[in-house]
């Protein structure tokens, strides 16, 4: 149960919000989410959701044609350079141009291979959206979802953190399951990592695994 909602979180590795040093290109919103903004995120999630259990249980496509699909999904409704760098904040300054530019490089592809072939295990589960909170003052809003596995169990409560940006779009910038910070834990992975082989382990790490 835990590997599956780890596995559709991390398709994403639904980070934190960053700081305004790490994600200077980042808008942030400029008022608090109305009642309509927090419907319609409850929406988006609704929506991407479903896109993404399509692409599983269509047996028309290949697991590569799957993984592109899910790559493209990854882009659009991700904030995906906040995320990656969200992982290696820690590190950040010692990074040199060339290093950073293989990280971000491999980061959507790692993701994807390394997650979606698990997925395929749970193309016929649901999520559901129980109730939306509009949160702080940046625009944030709280989604609160609920997936119901077809092999039966426990449900799986989620919030994802929602954020509505200058052009109307909505974008993902967290993942809470059971209360845990799904990116934070990644995030001590990555730095466990670097710590013991080094920057240019991790990214070749990362480039085997999507392989």
């Amino acid at each position: 149960m835990r590997k599956f909602i780890q596995s559709f979180a991390v398709l994403a590795l639904l980070a934190a919000p960053v700081t305004a040093s790490v994600a200077q290109t980042a808008a942030p919103a400029a008022a608090p989410a109305s009642a309509a903004d927090a419907k319609a995120a409850g929406a988006f999630i609704e929506t991407l959701s479903g896109q993404a259990f399509t692409i599983l249980r269509d047996k028309s496509v290949t697991k590569p044609q799957a993984r592109a699909k899910f790559r493209s999904m990854l882009r659009e409704n991700f904030a995906v350079k906040e995320i990656g760098e969200r992982l290696i904040r820690r590190h950040r300054a010692a990074v040199t141009p060339a290093q950073y530019s293989a990280y971000m490089a491999a980061f959507p592809d790692y993701v994807v291979g390394t997650y979606a072939d698990r997925l395929y295990e749970y193309s016929n589960s649901s999520l559901k959206v129980v109730r939306t909170l509009p949160r702080g003052t940046r625009g944030d809003i709280d989604v609160m979802t609920r997936i119901t596995l077809a092999s039966g169990g426990k449900p799986i409560d989620s919030t994802w953190t929602v954020r509505k940006l200058p052009t109307g779009k909505y974008q993902i910038h967290n993942l809470s399951v059971a209360g845990v910070n799904l990116a934070l834990t990644q995030e001590a992975d990555f730095t466990s990592f670097i710590q013991r082989k080094g920057f240019d382990a991790l990214v070749q790490f990362m480039k085997d695994a999507a392989a």
